[in-house]
């Protein structure tokens, strides 16, 4: 094995039904990876103990005596909850034993519990959530979505930084493009932080586009998109609502006459196309970017698919050294955070 994974069974608003053929599923795609499931004794063990002939050493059950709940305050996650499968996941990358874990659960808990446990790379002062979009071009990485709503300039550089590394890492290119988000793509556009963020970029050494506006984020105008938290979180959950309210736009026009439906089975196999070409299942896989180790948090509604996805992330990430790139860069980087 070159990698080992640590799996949250339990997170998310399917658990086990869902995580675990996701899991099998990705240890029959990736014959060098090795899973540790984690979960409460039960269902998840039985499970291990009967695939454990198919995967052998490949497979392990870790056991954990409490869940997270997807509602649970992050103080009862951090301090009370101390044996949950989300802890006991991200314990067992603290201590070697994983490269990585996953988990579809509480990301809020998510991030508290990995930053309190692996603690922040030198240099890199609050972690972010880093995701993949679609675009025309095939996709763009937008961080900060939602672990820091208020940023200073220097945070901004550390995102970008951060996700430089991690497309290097994930899609081997060497220097993916950075955008940063702004109102306008003039310097003089934007609010201080941000313009002084841009002047961070251009000086960082990154492959800096400059500023992007909105309308560029679905182009694929660059392959990272930086912003604080707060305008990456209303970014994420406005696209999430235009995707819903298009497919149901589209369910709703072809069903309104006979003549329509007859249309819609002639327009299926176009329709199955730009269905999977938007297919959010695809892009699976928000990696938590700036701890000593590596956490990728699955939507909590992620079907097999999707968790696959996310596992075959983190298992990319860990077999690139995500972790080690960040900290490299971060130490090149160094002289230009001291403010």
């Amino acid at each position: 094995m070159d990698v080992t994974i640590a799996i949250d069974c339990m997170g998310g608003d399917n658990g086990p039904s869902v995580t675990l053929p996701a899991v099998f599923h990705f240890l029959q795609s990736d014959i060098q990876a090795g899973v540790i499931l984690v979960g409460l004794p039960g269902e998840v063990e039985a499970a291990v103990l009967k695939e454990k002939a198919r995967f052998g050493n490949r497979l392990r059950f870790q056991a954990a005596s409490e869940v997270v709940g997807m509602h649970d305050p992050i103080a009862t996650a951090l301090r009370i909850k101390k044996d949950s499968s989300m802890r006991v996941a991200v314990d067992l990358v603290k201590s070697g034993e994983a490269q990585a874990a996953v988990s579809a659960g509480n990301t809020g808990a998510l991030m508290a519990i990995s930053r309190f446990v692996l603690k922040t790379l030198p240099g890199i002062d609050r972690p972010a959530i880093a995701f993949a979009l679609p675009t025309l071009k095939g996709h763009t990485y937008v961080l900060d979505l939602g672990a820091n709503v208020d940023c200073e300039p220097q945070h901004l550089l550390q995102f970008g930084i951060m996700a430089a590394m991690l497309v290097s890492a994930v899609e081997h290119k060497d220097r993916p493009s950075v955008g940063l988000l702004n109102i306008g793509e003039e310097d003089i556009k934007g609010n201080e932080v941000v313009k002084q963020a841009g002047e961070l970029l251009k000086e960082s050494g990154l492959n800096f586009f400059g500023n992007i506006e909105g309308n560029d984020i679905y182009k694929g105008t660059t392959d990272i998109v930086v912003c604080d938290g707060f305008v990456g979180n209303v970014l994420l959950k406005t696209s999430e609502g235009l995707a819903h309210m298009l497919a149901t736009f589209l369910r709703e026009e072809f069903g309104r006459s006979l003549f329509r439906k007859i249309a819609a089975l002639i327009a299926l196999p176009a329709l199955k196309a730009f269905k999977k070409r938007a297919d959010p299942r695809r892009y699976n896989g928000a990696s938590l970017l700036g701890l000593r180790g590596i956490v990728v948090k699955s939507h909590g509604s992620a079907d097999q698919m999707a968790f696959a996805k996310a596992i075959e992330r983190a298992a990319e990430a860990a077999r690139n050294r995500l972790v080690e790139r960040i900290s490299e860069r971060m130490a090149r980087n160094a002289p230009q955070m001291v403010q």
